[in-house]
């Protein structure tokens, strides 16, 4: 008894451990990243439900292709059938794909429509890309906050609070992240400097990925359900360095949101010391972040 009670906490552990790990990519993962926002939420289910389509129509080719290999090969079938067409068969395999069809073109179109639908934004940022940067630029009222974000090296980890790997990944963590509040619909327009090439905004956990062109403004939008930071990538190949142009958004209550905005306008470096330190810093690690804002 108490080993079957044992083994279902650690079940119940993990499914919280899955849901709680949407902000990055883990080691062996073989699903979608947990989702963080709705659209996340539909995306998921509908690769979900598309296996159910997807893996019986495989493992039926696979066995027509064994019955056909064993059964006429020409050691055993030394006299090859010459039937030229069979009525039942034709009309199995023309009604059958587009019932397929139609099961996932219903659920997809939904999808999308939700997907490039935009509801009224809550606010809007525009993400500027560049070989091999984001600048973000916050069109908020009166406050307007501008500012480029890096890959953080390794050697600046320490000066900027950073050195938690599990929080700032490698190759991941950025020196500035886009800072956005819980449960706001976010406007993004993604564009790319007028003389630089194709890149992509891309954030797993919230669904979203759409090119950033020369020249050119594309919009998507996300609502985070969650607070944490969130890691995506530059998903277009834009030259040697696209390994190294990650994507991290900061997500936290309103009232954080409001305090960093209003003082990032003015000193982007403590606003930033001083979210991590209300935001995601340890209890034991709060005077050491408070520290570092000063």
């Amino acid at each position: 008894m108490n080993r079957a009670y044992a083994v279902m906490i650690a079940l119940i552990c993990l499914l919280f451990t899955s849901v709680a790990h949407a902000d990055q990519p883990r080691p062996w993962q073989m699903d979608l990243q947990a989702p963080a926002s709705l659209i996340m939420e539909q995306i998921r289910w509908f690769e979900h439900y598309s296996l159910w389509f997807i893996v019986p129509v495989t493992l039926l080719v696979l066995v027509l292709l064994v019955i056909v290999v064993l059964k006429f090969r020409a050691s055993v079938n030394p006299v090859p059938s010459r039937t030229s067409h069979n009525t039942v068969i034709e009309i199995i395999w023309t009604v059958a794909p587009v019932l397929i069809l139609f099961f996932l073109a219903i659920p997809s179109f939904n999808l999308l429509n939700a997907q490039l639908q935009l509801p009224e934004a809550d606010m809007t940022v525009k993400a500027t890309a560049t070989q091999w940067q984001w600048n973000y630029e916050y069109q908020v009222g009166e406050n307007t906050v501008a500012f480029d974000s890096y890959l953080l090296k390794d050697q600046d980890r320490a000066a900027a609070g950073k050195e938690d790997r599990g929080v700032y990944p490698r190759l991941l963590a950025v020196d500035n992240e886009m800072v956005i509040p819980v449960k706001k619909t976010v406007r993004v327009l993604a564009t790319a400097a007028p003389t630089d090439v194709i890149h992509a905004f891309a954030m797993p956990a919230f669904g979203i990925k759409i090119d950033a062109v020369p020249g050119r403004l594309n919009e998507t939008w996300f609502r985070a359900e969650t607070e944490g930071l969130y890691y995506g990538q530059c998903s277009e190949l834009c030259g040697k360095d696209h390994a190294f142009m990650p994507i991290a958004i900061r997500v936290v209550s309103e009232e954080r949101y409001n305090t960093w905005l209003a003082q990032a306008a003015n000193d982007l470096p403590g606003a930033y010391k001083a979210l991590m330190a209300s935001a995601d810093q340890p209890a034991g690690n709060l005077a050491v972040a408070a520290n570092l804002s000063k």
